[in-house]
């Protein structure tokens, strides 16, 4: 639902365990899985291409200081965002009312892993297999050093085999580290914004206190960037819902404050 000052509303109270039946994946879903045969040999049809509101790449740090707890934790407040109402009204506040999302782990310089393909999310069927597929995704990328630079250019590649078509593109990387591999976030950071690519972050602060400051300037870029602060990786879930709302429905940063206000968080 939009409010009148053009912010999505919606209840972020977590899910009982019980969960939302699922009759079925949907079409595009099973294909990217590999559950449905795809159309790749010469002379054979090719997918159109779709259109979508957003493109949305998740990239998710896996580096050494990442303990396996911790990478579940990251995991888990990803499918508990997806799960809210606040994201599935946000993915419907768009002119085509569908997104397509696809994850990635992240290290060192060669250690960039896709975990789930680009899906396209547009209703409340679609972000429940996500999300069930999120939570229980293994982790494949097993430490290492910590390679935003790579990361981001990883990401950066990703757009061009897609397959989807969007006004925007959004990078949206979750990580309790600076780059230690003495490369250049800012320059690959420059490079995608000048691709009209939107970078933004969502800092861990349990090892770097500062790390807000070094997203801001270093990683984020684009119109409308920013960076959301988790205190420590159990905080990762609530400030994942509200960055989600913000870049999947392109609101304001006042929006986001707003839409947690009225949630008492």
């Amino acid at each position: 639902m939009e409010r009148g000052d053009g912010c999505v509303e919606g209840h972020t109270a977590r899910p009982s365990p019980r969960r939302r039946p699922t009759s079925r994946l949907p079409l595009l879903l099973a294909c990217a899985l590999g559950l449905l045969p795809s159309a790749t040999n010469a002379g054979e049809l090719k997918a159109p291409v779709q259109q979508v509101d957003v493109q949305l790449i998740l990239a998710v740090d896996s580096s050494g200081s990442v303990t396996g707890d911790e990478y579940r934790l990251q995991m888990d407040g990803f499918a508990f965002a997806f799960r809210q109402p606040a994201v599935l009204q946000a993915v419907q506040h768009g002119r085509h009312h569908a997104i397509a999302v696809t994850l990635f782990e992240w290290s060192g310089a060669d250690m960039q892993r896709q975990s789930i393909p680009w899906t396209v999310l547009s209703d409340d069927e679609s972000l429940e297999a996500f999300a069930d597929i999120v939570q229980t995704a293994p982790r494949k990328v097993p430490g290492g050093y910590t390679s935003i630079n790579a990361a981001l250019a990883f990401a950066g590649s990703m757009f061009a085999t897609s397959g989807f078509v969007s006004d925007r593109r959004v990078v949206d990387v979750s990580g309790d580290g600076r780059d230690n591999t003495n490369g250049s976030p800012e320059a690959v950071r420059d490079r995608l914004v000048g691709d009209n690519v939107v970078i933004n972050g969502l800092a861990i602060l349990h090892d770097e206190a500062d790390l807000k400051e070094y997203y801001e300037s270093a990683v984020i870029g684009g119109p409308g960037a920013f960076v959301v602060v988790a205190s420590d990786f159990a905080d990762f879930a609530d400030a994942m819902l509200g960055k989600l709302v913000q870049e999947i429905a392109g609101l304001s940063s006042t929006c986001t404050v707003k839409l947690a206000a009225n949630t008492g968080r």
